[in-house]
């Protein structure tokens, strides 16, 4: 379906879903790729759910018409400190019995790097798990090693067979794998230039930490310093040594003479 949502007002920029489908059951799906932590995907998400669910209402008109709208998140990034599972699912489930309220709200989170770590510890098998299958075919253009076992699979699975085709079809295409290659690396770029800010902004904090120690450091030294003055003028001591032995200003001694007086 037409995945363009609506326009900014301030930029005039489009927000566009990766995928935006209807099922043959008429459910809607939105399917989310993320690859790095720049929004708050938990909140971006609803956002987007609830947009999609009540557009159902302008065409139908009726409650009880609205379909299930499903949210799929693929993520390049943890989000979940709370599980090592890479496969989160949420519905509305009361509270304490946990029965369903309705089963038109489905959110999924896939975290990516949790399911790649599983396949390197050889956690999964591929060629018994279907889903786990299909989302690494999405690191296969940058994993060999991925790459030569799902190719192995397609030869006795057709749709996937089917899939690695037409990969082979678009690197054939130049200006289709152009227009791949541009993306990737605007999405490469985009996320150097996220890690680069955030070396910047910690080198900074540590630099003003070092500034912050330095001036304490500077000032517990100037205090102690008038101390020694103060002692000293009180002692006698001309000016001038005191001056020259704390090596505070002439000036401040004559003004800390004053107040002794």
């Amino acid at each position: 379906m037409n995945s363009e949502l609506f326009r900014e007002h301030e930029e005039g920029k489009k927000s566009v879903l990766d995928i935006y489908a209807k099922t043959e059951k008429g459910e809607f799906i939105n399917i989310e790729i993320q690859v790095a932590d720049k929004y708050d995907m938990k909140k971006r998400t609803l956002y987007y759910w609830s947009h999609i669910y009540g557009a159902q209402l302008k065409k139908s008109g009726s409650y009880s018409e609205m379909k299930k709208t499903i949210t799929i998140n693929i993520l390049d990034f943890d989000l979940f400190p709370e599980t090592e599972r890479y496969h989160s699912a949420f519905r509305l489930y009361e509270d304490e019995e946990k029965f369903l309220l309705t089963d038109v709200l489905e959110i999924h989170f896939v975290e990516m790097r949790k399911l790649l770590s599983l396949w390197e510890k050889q956690a999964i098998n591929l060629q018994k798990n279907e889903k786990e299958r299909w989302l690494l075919l999405l690191e296969a253009d940058d994993r060999e090693d991925i790459r030569r076992e799902l190719e192995a699979i397609a030869m006795k699975d057709p749709v996937m067979k089917k899939a690695f085709d037409q990969w082979e079809d678009l690197s054939r295409n130049d200006e289709k794998w152009f227009e791949y290659e541009s993306r990737k690396k605007a999405i490469q770029d985009e996320l150097f230039a996220a890690r680069e800010a955030e070396i910047r902004q910690q080198r900074a904090r540590e630099e003003g930490l070092a500034e912050g120690r330095t001036e304490g450091r500077t000032e517990g030294e100037r205090q102690k310093a008038l101390e020694i003055a103060r002692e000293m003028l009180v002692e006698g001591d001309s000016l001038e040594r005191v001056a020259k032995l704390t090596k505070l200003p002439l000036e401040e001694i004559e003004k800390l003479k004053q107040q002794l007086h």
